[in-house]
């Protein structure tokens, strides 16, 4: 947004008439609540107000860019959202801990639900990668990712389910939003670079999920019980 902030600006303006003034304004509060909220949970301070914060940014971006119209781009946010809501439950955690290092032995209701949300709208992400066309490789694709994405939003194997996917979310993204590729004077070139790092991000959710496992609202958790 920094390099592109005369673009930024001018979308805003266009679409929703806004005047040059308040157009900047956005850009600014998008670009700061960005940078401010991603600083604090990478220095581990104000985790929680970070996630809220950030949280507004994305339903901010969702109605400010039209995204709230296009489904495959409002799926994308959502997963956003989910690796969210899984940083929120993790923080939680750690705040409740009695000693530094010690998770809790019981865990709360929220935290539990709050994880199950994060499996889930994380999942989205890749509902958006589908192909409906009769090749093999695409009818592979999608059956290996469906059954790894159920494995993931009910909880059944879930590390291991949840890693898979990294590893294969991973390539995709490397061979398909190769915006490197492309000059940086053509759409194409931002349009792969956005959808990149959005990628990415949905990948450290699933990390996430991959370190502090599923949570209690989960078949994994239910076979300790059986």
């Amino acid at each position: 947004m920094w390099f592109q902030w005369s673009e930024q600006r001018d979308y805003i303006d266009s679409t929703w008439n806004c005047g040059y003034f308040l157009a900047s304004i956005f850009v600014f509060l998008n670009l700061f609540g960005q940078l401010s909220g991603c600083i604090l949970v990478l220095s581990r301070n104000f985790v929680q107000y970070a996630c809220f914060g950030l949280f507004g940014i994305i339903a901010l971006q969702t109605i400010a860019y039209s995204i709230l119209w296009d489904l495959k781009f409002l799926m994308r946010n959502l997963a956003l959202g989910g690796g969210l809501l899984l940083l929120l439950a993790e923080s939680r955690s750690e705040g409740k801990s009695m000693f530094a290092g010690v998770p809790t032995m019981r865990e709360s209701s929220p935290k539990q639900y709050m994880q199950l949300g994060g499996r889930v709208l994380l999942v989205l992400m890749f509902m958006t990668l589908l192909h409906f066309d009769v090749s093999f490789f695409s009818i592979l694709q999608n059956i290996v990712g469906t059954a790894l994405i159920i494995l993931v939003a009910i909880g059944f194997k879930t590390k291991l389910a949840a890693l898979t996917l990294v590893i294969w979310l991973f390539a995709i993204n490397i061979y398909f939003n190769a915006f490197w590729t492309i000059p940086a004077y053509k759409p194409m070139h931002d349009f792969l670079k956005y959808d990149f790092f959005q990628t990415m991000s949905v990948i450290g959710g699933l990390l996430l999920v991959v370190a502090l496992g599923p949570g209690g609202v989960s078949m994994d958790e239910k076979k300790k019980e059986w």
